[in-house]
């Protein structure tokens, strides 16, 4: 889910006046009260024009699309695709919205020659403009592989206007040449009153990591789009961007021996000004009035899946899939003995904060059972409704630059401990668990999923990035770039359910809910006390009419929590066509000269 920027434009009129018409989306002039010429004279202007990029960031509170959840009861992108329902005739984007904000970021680069002032500021601003154009790219480039190339804005005669995609090898060195320049230009700024929250050089090197390590890792596995010779050069670069940042950046990981507190606090924080993981933060405020939606993370619309809940590993740092009758534990015995950030991220029996402060909250086999508390704020008066939440959130965190550095010489090959210790070691020190060595067992279940990575430890990033970053938006990206499509049609399941009938989803030892075959069939519950009883909160497999449900036990009477939309309408994934999305047909009517890629 995308922020919503605490950066107001002073200029609020500056919108960019585009007509219905297609063929000028990308050459009109912003329509304002203030002509172009006058405004841009100072770098007072630039930075007033360069607020109105920050909306551009997003900050996110969820992993929809992915296989880190289990149920969705909305229509995710994904989902839909891999049902069969998505074509370049019924799918949005590409239209003069979706390139606006380039347009904007391009408006203010053709005018920077008619600025003066201070010549180093000036370069400053021309940074942010290039980091946010950069920031555009890389998320086209992600979405359609090829796409146009525009470095300024577009004339009704200008040449461009009805040219094709440029290539990927194109695109992607352009996006290189503006993040090169952006660290370069942007200063420091980390010591200012809104520390953190503006881009900075720090920031500029994250998404260089990011940007870097994406198009590597994509190179090496996505044979099919012909650059696999040529992704060593982005590994290199996402360990040169990412060891600058941990020699020279000043950042640490948040570690004051309170272990899963410590992980918690990055979440559910009403500020992160004084956080020092923090390379670049989300402010919402309530004296602003600007708030975020975190607080639907639970039980509003998804749940986290089984696959992920078991991939966190024993505290002991065995995997929980290699303990014997590991999928007959039920909901009250898979949290314990666990990595602490598994119930940072799912809720766990006896969790209270929610509207039931009073009672221990009561999870809902509907979704799954394994509901989302990750970015839930705890507090109530930070969590006042919808958009009303007041919470901080990381946009760039320094833990993610430990991640990119470990995988980037895994892939490369030429990791050693002492590259270990001071990334992924360090971010299982601060929940105290033990440490990644080179000699680590290969792992069955990782082997199964990630079948074209190379290697235990290689495997044992994936996890440990998988765990440590759950539900802050990569996983689906991760899959892509790892060429892992297949894992988007498996089935997700929810919590194991030995039988139908009552179930202590609280841990205090008393059924708390029960699952039953029908309103007209609680046979299964009759033998508790009926006082108990009448406290259930019910569910049931079909409806009155004998209907299924949304949900089933794979058994029948017992197993894992399934959907029947998963049954009755299978997902599958086509490879490499769901790598990519198709171009809106009529985009491709107007300008012929872009060409659908990979069978869209």
């Amino acid at each position: 889910m995308k922020l919503q920027t605490t950066y107001i434009l002073a200029l609020g009129l500056m919108t960019i006046g585009l007509t219905a018409c297609k063929k000028d989306f990308l050459q009109r002039n912003p329509q304002t009260e203030i002509t172009e010429g006058a405004f841009f004279q100072s770098p007072i202007d630039l930075e007033t024009y360069s607020n109105g990029f920050y909306g551009q960031l997003g900050a996110s509170y969820s992993d929809i699309n992915s296989d880190n959840i289990s149920n969705y009861n909305a229509d995710g992108e994904v989902d839909i695709m891999l049902r069969g329902s998505i074509s370049s005739s019924n799918i949005g984007g590409w239209d003069k919205k979706d390139w606006e904000n380039l347009r904007k970021i391009n408006f203010m680069l053709d005018h920077i020659g008619q600025v003066k002032g201070d010549p180093v500021l000036i370069k400053h601003f021309v940074g942010i403009a290039r980091f946010f154009r950069a920031n555009f790219y890389f998320e086209k480039i992600k979405k359609y592989h090829n796409v146009p190339w525009y470095g300024h804005v577009l004339s009704e005669t200008d040449p461009d206007l009805y040219k094709g995609q440029d290539p990927r090898a194109l695109v992607v060195d352009s996006v290189l040449s503006d993040l090169n320049y952006a660290v370069a230009n942007i200063k420091d700024d980390s010591k200012t009153k809104a520390a953190n929250t503006r881009v900075t050089k720090w920031a500029a090197l994250a998404l260089l990591s990011r940007f870097s390590l994406h198009e590597g890792t994509f190179r090496k596995y996505h044979d099919e789009i012909g650059l696999t010779g040529d992704y060593q050069r982005f590994l290199d670069a996402a360990v040169a961007a990412s060891d600058k940042i941990m020699k020279e950046g000043g950042f640490t990981l948040v570690s004051t021996g309170n272990g899963a507190l410590d992980y918690r606090s990055l979440f559910v924080s009403p500020s992160l000004a004084t956080n020092k993981e923090m390379i670049m933060w989300a402010d919402y405020n309530k004296e602003l009035n600007v708030g975020n939606n975190t607080h639907t993370v639970l039980d509003y619309t998804w749940s986290l899946s089984r696959n992920l809940a078991d991939t966190y590993l024993k505290k002991d740092g065995t995997p929980f899939t290699s303990t014997p009758g590991f999928n007959t534990k039920v909901y009250t015995e898979v949290f314990a003995d666990r990595d602490p950030r598994m119930a940072e991220t799912i809720i766990n029996p006896g969790f209270r904060g929610a509207s039931t402060i009073d009672e221990p909250y009561r999870i809902k086999p509907t979704l799954g059972g394994y509901n989302q508390i990750k970015f839930y704020p705890r507090d109530p008066a930070l969590r006042l409704g919808w958009e009303m939440n007041y919470t901080g959130l990381p946009i760039f965190r320094y833990a993610e630059i430990l991640l990119i550095n470990a995988e980037a010489k895994a892939e490369k090959g030429n990791i050693n401990q002492g590259d270990l210790d001071q990334t992924i070691n360090l971010l299982r020190n601060r929940v105290q668990m033990p440490a990644l060595t080179m000699s680590v067992a290969l792992d069955p279940v990782l082997a199964a999923a990630y079948p074209n990575a190379s290697g235990a430890v290689l495997l044992e990033i994936r996890r440990e990035r998988r765990v440590e970053t759950a539900c802050e938006g990569f996983r689906f990206n991760d899959l892509n770039r790892w060429k892992c499509g297949n894992l988007f049609q498996d089935s997700q399941q929810g919590m194991y359910v030995p039988a139908l009938g009552g179930l202590d989803v609280t841990g205090d030892g008393k059924p708390d809910i029960a699952i039953l075959p029908s309103p007209d069939d609680e046979s299964s519950i009759a033998n508790i006390p009926a006082v108990e009883r009448d406290k259930l909160s019910k569910y049931y497999l079909k409806d009155k009419t004998g209907k299924d449900q949304n949900f089933y036990l794979t058994n029948g009477t017992s197993g894992f929590i399934a959907f029947t939309r998963d049954r009755d309408q299978p997902r599958n994934f086509i490879s490499p066509k769901y790598y990519y999305r198709p171009i809106p047909i009529g985009e491709t009517v107007v300008n012929p000269q872009l060409k659908q890629v990979f069978g869209w």
